[in-house]
């Protein structure tokens, strides 16, 4: 891996790659943000995702033209779970399961340019907060919200990063502490055992018996006790969590990023309604839909590679 605080050339392009639990993505895009060259494909179990991921960088490269594939300057490869940037280790993915993957020089070595390795929310969030919806404030939350829940923190200008680079882990809050579903983290009550998508849809089919996606428990809120009441019950659980960090760090926007985002002001109007209802001493920031949507990753990704840092 190679890494860098210097922003490449105006007339460069740069290769993205956006690896998630079913598919990874990947472009190449000029400095306007232009697309040259796009791919998708099914991310394979285990540590064979990356040969996967190399062999996709290989395809996007061989679409460019000579003169193009010259003006390329450098990648952003960005992983979910947990990644050790300083070390080059893909430390443990639940949803690929993978753990302890040295990651290296291989795709530089492979691709023939210098590649950024970086985690997966902390793009996205960041791409939000500078460049998306939250561009313009100084604090910020970014909630990621699809089959798990994670996000960003931005405080005073900067992003807040912990431990060995790791974003926030919202959806592991515990705030089921009686009565609380087993979590696939261990704990018992996480955020994510209400409020994620997965979640949404297994709690309204233990409840009437029929199988369905959380996007489809959304669109029958208006007409379902049953969606309703899951809704209203997930909303509880994600300003649960929630809390304590608007406490903490007073953020003026919180954005809500992810596939659950796609429900709009069905899931926005509450939160923040749900957050009013918590909060005395500090205002209810507003909660907003992120601009890049499902993009954000890859976006982010692109504008990474691009500046050399998440600044």
């Amino acid at each position: 891996m190679s890494s860098s605080a210097t922003e490449v050339s105006p007339e460069a392009l740069v290769l993205a790659v956006d690896v998630g639990g079913t598919t990874m993505k990947g472009e190449v895009t000029d400095a306007a943000g232009a697309v040259l060259a796009v791919q998708v494909v099914e991310t394979p179990r285990g540590e064979a995702a990356f040969e996967a991921m190399g062999a996709l960088g290989d395809r996007l490269l061989a679409e460019l033209t000579a003169p193009q594939r010259a003006a390329v300057e450098r990648a952003a490869v960005v992983l979910p779970g947990i990644i050790d940037v300083a070390r080059s280790l893909a430390v443990f993915s639940a949803n690929v399961g993978w753990r302890d993957v040295h990651i290296g020089d291989r795709f530089s070595a492979r691709w023939g340019l210098p590649v950024l390795i970086e985690h997966d929310v902390a793009v996205a969030g960041w791409a939000e907060w500078r460049f998306g919806a939250g561009r313009g404030h100084d604090d910020v939350c970014v909630v990621i919200l699809g089959t798990g829940i994670s996000g960003t923190l931005s405080a005073g200008g900067r992003l807040v990063r912990g431990g060995i680079g790791q974003t926030g882990e919202y959806g592991h809050i515990t705030v089921r502490h009686d009565n609380g579903l087993p979590c696939a983290c261990g704990n018992v009550g996480c955020v994510e055992t209400v409020a994620s998508g997965a979640s949404i849809a297994r709690a309204y089919t233990a409840r009437t018996g029929r199988t369905t996606s959380a996007a489809e428990v959304f669109a029958r809120r208006d007409t379902d006790s049953d969606a309703e009441a899951v809704l209203a019950d997930a909303v509880d659980a994600l300003a649960d969590g929630l809390v304590g960090i608007v406490h903490a760090t007073c953020p003026e926007l919180i954005i809500l990023g992810g596939g659950l985002a796609g429900a709009g002001a069905a899931l926005t109007d509450p939160l923040h309604q749900a957050l009013s209802e918590r909060l005395r001493l500090v205002p209810a920031p507003r909660v907003v839909l992120g601009e890049f949507g499902a993009r954000a990753g890859l976006t982010g990704a692109a504008r990474f590679a691009r500046l050399g840092e998440l600044a």
